[in-house]
């Protein structure tokens, strides 16, 4: 059985919260169990580079991503779970993309396009705030997924155009010198959006998250804020409308999906619900908490992890890269 490579980039620009859990990193390792994928998972700490521009806090962040996927479940000798910045090839072949890459594709991007039409609408000049990194953020992501020769690349909607670039890079250089990359395709994920706090996608630009692997009693004071209606105890309420019942199901069983759909029709306050949806959390990330602070509290062992992810990683990327450059006549 011929194995397509599945790819996965994590940007560490941030703390995850409950929506990214269940928005991204569960399905993408639910794909890791098919038998005829080989999955590959990556760090992509250069990306962050675009916004993150202190040295610990983009260092932190990269060793949370790191320690969160593995605490949830990604098992590092199933996959190859690397980090970008340890893969010098990937940057080599971002210049020779960079010469194939048209600047009014990069105009088209949709990141750029939008500082641009803002910088408008607020009457500043249009590029400003635009570091070279953002503008030519879709040819680094090419990069990492062309290397590898990704046959899929699972995305929410909002990063298919990315896909679509790196499809366009690979076909001009295609064009050039025959099928050398592997064409990639979007898996876009259908999983649920989790709200926030007030109800809105959980997002950290609305500041109303939930952060993954808070501590209980910050959970806990977290949850008591969502917002719910003015329905009082013991009046019917609709579990479809509202933010705990979405966030809860996410984490429940079938059965106590249900269960707790019942006890919404039944009138149950939204004190109580908020506890419910409290302890199924809690519950689910009682085991990963652990591992993820034992993670953070002993980087050497990510920096080894991480660093034989690379080592196998090179192993594909270094012989393919001189493949490319040969091609090219270097």
């Amino acid at each position: 059985m011929v194995k397509q490579t599945v790819l996965t980039g994590i940007k560490a620009t941030g703390e995850l919260h409950l929506g990214n859990y269940i928005g991204a990193i569960k399905p993408a390792l639910q794909i890791a169990k098919h038998e005829n994928v080989n999955p590959m998972y990556f760090i992509a700490d250069y990306h962050a580079l675009t916004k993150v521009h202190e040295q610990q806090t983009l260092q932190e962040y990269s060793y949370g991503i790191a320690a969160a996927w593995l605490a949830l479940g990604l098992n590092p000798k199933r996959c190859l779970f690397y980090r970008q910045s340890d893969i010098p090839e990937i940057f080599e072949l971002v210049w020779i993309l960079s010469c194939f890459s048209s600047k009014g594709l990069m105009n088209r991007a949709h990141a750029y396009k939008a500082i641009k039409e803002q910088n408008i609408d607020q009457g500043y000049d249009k590029d400003d705030g635009v570091n070279m990194g953002i503008f030519s953020y879709p040819i680094l992501m090419a990069a990492d997924i062309l290397l590898f020769q990704a046959k899929e690349v699972p995305v929410g909607r909002d990063q298919i155009q990315h896909i679509e670039i790196a499809r366009d890079i690979a076909t001009s250089f295609n064009s050039q010198y025959g099928n050398v990359f592997t064409l990639p395709q979007s898996r876009v994920s259908e999983q649920a959006v989790l709200p926030g706090l007030d109800g809105r996608k959980m997002s950290k630009s609305y500041g109303n998250t939930i952060p993954l692997f808070a501590q209980k009693d910050i959970m806990k004071k977290l949850i008591n804020k969502i917002m719910t209606d003015s329905s009082k105890p013991n009046e019917r309420k609709d579990p479809d409308q509202s933010t705990i019942f979405t966030i809860y199901k996410e984490f429940a069983t079938n059965e106590q999906t249900e269960k707790m759909r019942q006890q919404f029709y039944d009138g149950i306050s939204w004190g109580e619900a908020k506890q419910e949806l409290f302890s199924i959390v809690s519950e689910t990330l009682e085991e990963p908490r652990v591992i993820y602070n034992e993670f953070m509290t002993d980087k050497a062992q990510l920096d080894r992890i991480l660093q034989e992810g690379a080592e196998r990683a090179r192993d594909i990327a270094v012989p393919f890269l001189k493949e490319v450059k040969k091609t090219i006549g270097l």
